[in-house]
């Protein structure tokens, strides 16, 4: 009798499946280890002058008392990691008194994990603010302010058009005197140009507003560039692992974790510093404002600036030839022609700089603080490098190029709320939520293995492949961070890798009550089992996508773990698990094994 060839093993799978999964489970584990051994407190000193010296740095540290760890050069900046925690801030105030005045340094951490794991690429998992500790800031966006300014633009359009007299009264244009034709010409203008725009009768005056869908959409859009220009104030600020996300309608929360002194932040991302340039006039008119000066004195500006901070693309604080600091700034094309075009046609003429800041009054109304920081005189034609003065002392124009960098927000923003969670705090979150991991995965890890005996002890081993990976897609995957709800997710995912195996174990009992050998009922368990698991995970996936897409923040960092727990529960249970099992007992084919 001739075996026949045609019909595949039972309990076997292709060895390329096996090797990819071995090679899965050893890219995680390198990519879990790193945060097995933590990270150290850092500062980031910015070197681009190459004045100071790693081995100067360390010396000076240690001759001032700071338990300096390691000073290394990376990437054209000096890296400083302390041995001990509470090192950061005085040795961030010292370095401040020895680096060049237009250098920076930055609060930061860095992993203690071994030179030749990180040189792969590997770093530890990013913790959250409830986690690591930090600051959080919660900002309101001041949208009246923009959609005055859309209005102003509306009326000077009329002025010019019309020669009509009117004002803006919250956000919409009043005017005063119309007669019937003027009115007819209006609308028209109004139903060409500005078709978001509705005007009605009310007394004697003219109402003209934008319609709520346009308010809608302004208000989107204002909000997503705040957004991505706070994200920009924040990589200039040398902080990592920052969450800036959108809150209701009008509101940004920002969260710093590890930042532990919030004052320059706070400075930095509370402040609507904005830059803009102006031509001097000689006389008040309808069309010019008037400012006053650093002096108290007041200077004449055109109402319509030349160009503002949008089109700035770098600016950088120095020490002019008289000792004085400066800003030189550096324009985009559309800017360095709109500052060419006016300058042409303007030499001899005043320009004024016009720096702008905005504040919260006591009863919650955004307050504007603006003054002429600087007039000079346009000797020549300008392009889209230039330099300006008078913005205060060293410090001042260093804050100010670094929010002209780092871009000017579209509307103003004012602090409403601020939150710091203590490092210690954060700490004892961390060891409470991975106790709590701990205890839920060693009562199930003991359950497993006495109730399902030496098939429990492949369930286990699974179910430790299971947190490697997950704990490896974490630490791997860009924007991942482990909060405290995350945690949870972590607990919750221990529960649903061992239904898993659950699944499959009890229809391999049930394949063997119906008479069929060992290696049979292995076979057919999985089988059957699979269709189950896959629904129950795909509906689960759908809310954790659900909690990631309209949550935020502590939801997220929970929907986060739940999801990518999701994902290595269906790996490390369906195809770890019987890559186990048919390599010890896929060949049984006894009828009397005890499970």
């Amino acid at each position: 009798m001739k075996l026949n060839r045609s019909i595949a093993p039972i309990n076997y799978l292709a060895k390329w499946k096996v090797i990819v999964l071995v090679l899965s489970v050893v890219l995680m584990l390198l990519s879990a280890l790193p945060s097995a051994f933590g990270e150290r407190e850092a500062l980031h000193i910015s070197n681009q002058t190459r004045m100071a010296h790693a081995d100067d740095v360390y010396r000076y540290l240690v001759d001032n008392n700071i338990d300096v760890h390691s000073v290394s050069e990376n990437s054209g900046r000096l890296v400083v990691t302390f041995a001990s925690s509470g090192q950061q801030a005085p040795a961030q105030a010292l370095m401040s008194g020895f680096i060049q005045p237009s250098e920076t340094v930055a609060l930061a951490l860095e992993p203690s994990a071994p030179s030749w794991l990180t040189s792969l690429g590997f770093q530890p998992i990013k913790l959250g603010l409830d986690l690591r500790g930090g600051v959080q800031f919660l900002l309101d966006v001041d949208l009246d302010t923009v959609f005055n300014a859309h209005a102003q633009s509306v009326i000077d359009d009329l002025r010019q058009e019309f020669r009509v007299r009117g004002r803006v009264e919250n956000g919409e244009v009043v005017i005063v005197r119309y007669n019937e034709t003027l009115l007819g010409n209006i609308r028209t203008h109004l139903r060409t140009q500005y078709p978001n725009w509705a005007l009605r009768q009310s007394g004697e005056r003219l109402m003209i507003s934008m319609d709520e869908e346009e308010k809608r959409a302004i208000r989107t859009l204002t909000v997503i560039q705040n957004l991505q220009t706070m994200r920009g104030r924040i990589e200039e600020l040398g902080i990592t692992e920052a969450a800036v996300q959108r809150q209701g309608e009008n509101r940004i929360r920002i969260e710093l974790p590890g930042v532990q002194d919030p004052t320059s932040a706070k400075n930095i991302i509370g402040a609507t510093a904005s830059l803009a340039f102006y031509h001097v006039e000689p006389n008040a008119s309808a069309r010019t404002k008037s400012i006053n000066d650093q002096d108290g004195r007041p200077v004449i500006l055109h109402r319509n600036s030349i160009l503002g901070g949008e089109h700035i693309i770098d600016a950088r604080a120095n020490l002019g030839e008289m000792g004085v600091p400066e800003v030189n700034i550096t324009l985009d094309s559309t800017g360095g022609r709109l500052m060419t075009n006016h300058s042409r046609s303007n030499i001899g003429k005043p320009m004024a700089t016009l720096y702008s800041e905005y504040s919260q009054s006591e009863t919650g109304q955004s307050i504007e603080q603006s003054e002429v920081i600087s007039v000079a005189t346009i000797q020549s034609t300008l392009g889209n490098r230039f330099r300006i003065t008078g913005a205060g002392s060293m410090t001042d124009a260093q804050n100010l190029a670094l929010l002209l960098r780092a871009g000017s927000l579209t509307a103003p923003v004012t602090i409403v709320e601020e939150r710091t969670i203590g490092p210690t705090l954060g700490a004892q979150n961390v060891k409470n939520g991975f106790a709590a991991l701990a205890f839920g995965l060693g009562f199930t890890l003991v359950f497993i293995a006495c109730w399902y005996r030496r098939l429990g002890w492949v369930a286990n081993a699974a179910l430790t492949i299971n947190l490697v990976c997950l704990f490896g897609l974490l630490a791997l995957i860009p924007g991942a961070v482990l909060t405290l709800p995350g945690i949870a997710g972590l607990v919750l995912t221990v529960g649903m890798a061992v239904d898993t195996n659950v699944l499959i174990f009890e229809r391999i009992k049930d394949k063997m009550r119906e008479g069929r050998n060992f290696s049979q009922a292995i076979d057919r368990g999985f089988d059957s089992a699979f269709s189950s698991i896959f629904d129950a995970n795909l509906t689960t996936m759908i809310v954790a996508i659900a909690l990631y897409a309209i949550g935020n923040g502590p939801i997220q960092g929970f929907a986060i773990t739940l999801g990518l727990g999701l994902l290595t529960s269906l790996f490390t249970g369906v195809f770890a698990s019987r890559i186990l099992i048919n390599y010890l007992w896929g060949r049984d084919t006894s009828h009397k094994v005890k499970l």
